[in-house]
């Protein structure tokens, strides 16, 4: 296990490193003006280039990258520009929001995923197979914008089951927050249930056809029992990958969802940034949200060399 570890954190580290290139090239090749549009449109020229010159905005791009990825790998995600005031406090309430909003997507997703891919391929070309990946397919094409204000419309505003505000009022409890986020993540779970539910599927069937379930039907074990002995665990080993992957999403991809219901996330706090020309928010916004998918890929390839023996013994060559 750690030789695997070992193995994968360089990768990681080079992600990472060709992930903060684009995240400064594209900061820098936002159209606008940082002082513009800090100052206003209305703002003296010469107010605007001091500003940029206080800023640093002026200075040569290879500079500028230098000192911020220098200050990022020491903890210093640097000052916004928009709020003169630390990046790290922003971001972190930001990101804790999204933990929460993506956890219970999470929550209600995964269960929901792997159970409809495995009833799915016990049922393999029967109505009930059919139906299930009909639904997952259907649900998967839909933008979150359109099932969104669907929900909105039908659950918020028609039948007033729930609010159509994802912030909860101040100093509201564990259950009054768990209320606020139900309806906008049943948009996230539409959107990442087909993904889960054919990979889950696809293993399964896999799985069922396999020479070691042959051998445990022939043997006379119960279907029951060779399900959940023989095929279950090594059926769901590549739906951990994706469900791994989909983690990323559900907490750092979710700008549509977070400003169609008014919450803060990191999402909403990518957008706002890059809206604002505020490149330290937005640089420590996308690398935080890169910083979680590398972290949840290890851990996926964690916890499928504990489960596979074979990727251990690769892990260890």
């Amino acid at each position: 296990m750690l030789g695997l570890l070992l193995r994968r954190l360089p990768y990681a580290a080079v992600t990472l490193f060709i992930l903060s290139l684009l995240v400064f090239a594209g900061g820098q090749l936002l159209p606008g003006d940082v002082g513009r549009a800090v100052l206003g449109p209305l703002a003296d020229p010469r107010a605007v280039a001091a500003l940029n010159h206080q800023l640093g905005a002026d200075r040569p791009a290879l500079v500028q990258y230098g000192e911020w990825i220098g200050r990022f790998v020491r903890g210093d995600m640097s000052q916004s520009f928009a709020f003169r005031a630390p990046v790290a406090p922003f971001v972190g309430a930001a990101l804790w929001n999204s933990l929460k909003l993506g956890g219970v997507a999470f929550t209600l997703v995964v269960p929901l995923g792997i159970l409809g891919g495995i009833v799915a391929a016990l049922n393999r070309g029967r109505l009930l197979d059919r139906a299930i990946v009909l639904v997952g397919l259907s649900a998967t094409v839909v933008p979150e914008f359109v099932s969104g204000i669907v929900l909105i419309l039908v659950f918020g505003i028609g039948l007033k089951l729930f609010p159509i505000s994802a912030t909860p009022p101040p100093g509201a409890g564990a259950a009054v927050q768990l209320y606020y986020l139900v309806l906008p993540a049943i948009p996230l779970v539409f959107i990442v249930f087909g993904y889960i539910a054919r990979m889950a599927r696809a293993g399964t069937v896999e799985a069922l056809d396999s020479d070691y379930a042959r051998t445990a039907v022939l043997k006379g074990l119960p279907r029951r029992d060779v399900v959940m002995r023989h095929v279950l665990r090594n059926a769901l080993l590549p739906t951990i990958t994706v469900v791994a992957s989909q983690t990323g999403y559900l907490v750092g991809g979710l700008v549509v969802i977070e400003t169609l219901f008014h919450y803060q996330g990191i999402g909403s706090l990518i957008y706002t940034a890059a809206r604002g020309h505020d490149f330290p928010m937005l640089e420590a916004g996308i690398m935080t949200v890169g910083v979680i998918y590398v972290l949840s890929t290890l851990a996926a390839d964690m916890l499928l060399a504990a489960l596979n023996p074979r990727i251990r013994a690769g892990g260890r060559a």
